[in-house]
């Protein structure tokens, strides 16, 4: 993977909270598939993770999500010489050329125009529109603000603790909670949602299915990344290998439900599942990048 040097950081797409002391405990946000019983942040991590909150998204209360951040360093920083060595400009610059994807895919795909989403950068706790989460959330989308949130020190929890230390592990976290920003806009969330109240029993499975189709969205991006560009029109991406998409499943791959339960030293119990296996995860990933196409990404249709 390479980014241009020359693409402009777009700054405006990031909320930078850090340092604002805002959030507080878990106590307002329900974390999909619960994390009763497990054993290690890591683990209570990646239970809600690479997802979307995906308890966050089932949320009826919490805050206002009016707390606003100061990017002045952050625009000053990534508007340096080597601003593309920091891990937050070059975050920055991975959610530039997502929301540059689907400016341009909803539209053609589904007819839908695309409305942009911040990504909040913030560190150990932090305000939203679904309530108060600390970093032991993970990375998540908030439907209720239209907000993308991320703590950076994920991922090295991701690295150091699950072994997914590749680069390109980080873009697919941020275009996976963006294929939930856009499953919001389509109003899948929604009719999602509808259907776990009418069918409670199929709770689990529904919410699989939401999760492998923001995989496969990712993939999408990932197949078009390189077609971005930024407002003057230089391309975000001078190239991206297969080596950076082998390290962006083998993340997908250490985050599914049977790998998470393993690891904490759980049976593995499908019944329990909200994210999907390593193998869905890895193949729904794989669909989109191979196609090209979201329209592809139909989890809802036939089997998994």
């Amino acid at each position: 993977m390479e980014l241009n040097e020359n693409a402009q950081v777009d700054t405006s797409q990031v909320d930078d909270r850090r340092g604002s002391g805002g959030g507080g405990g878990l106590g307002g946000i329900p974390i999909g598939g619960g994390r009763g019983g497990i054993v290690g942040i890591i683990v209570a991590v990646l239970v809600a993770l690479v997802g979307g909150g995906f308890g966050l998204n089932a949320m009826t209360g919490g805050g206002d999500g009016t707390e606003q951040g100061d990017n002045t360093s952050l625009t000053q920083k990534c508007s340096a010489e080597d601003a593309l060595k920091q891990l937050d400009c070059r975050n920055t610059l991975y959610v530039n050329s997502i929301q540059a994807y689907w400016r341009t895919a909803l539209p053609e795909v589904f007819g839908e125009q695309y409305k942009a989403s911040k990504t909040v950068f913030f560190s150990q706790g932090v305000n939203t529109g679904c309530g108060q989460a600390d970093s032991g959330v993970g990375p998540f989308y908030c439907p209720a603000d239209d907000l993308v949130y991320i703590d950076l020190t994920f991922y090295q929890q991701l690295a150091d603790q699950l072994g997914a230390k590749g680069e390109f592990a980080q873009p697919y976290v941020l275009a996976h909670e963006y294929g939930h920003h856009v499953q919001d806009l389509l109003g899948t969330e929604a009719q999602m949602r509808r259907q776990q109240q009418r069918d409670p029993d199929s709770a689990n499975a529904l919410s699989v299915k939401l999760e492998l189709q923001a995989d496969c969205y990712a993939g999408a991006w990932a197949r078009n990344a390189t077609g971005t560009a930024d407002e003057k029109g230089q391309k975000i991406f001078t190239s991206i290998t297969e080596r950076d998409i082998s390290e962006a499943i083998d993340a997908a791959e250490k985050i599914g439900d049977d790998a998470i339960q393993q690891r904490s030293g759980r049976p593995v119990n499908p019944d329990e599942f909200t994210h999907g296996t390593s193998a869905q995860r890895k193949q729904w990933f794989t669909k989109g990048y191979d196609t090209g196409d979201p329209k592809q990404c139909d989890t809802f249709s036939g089997a998994l």
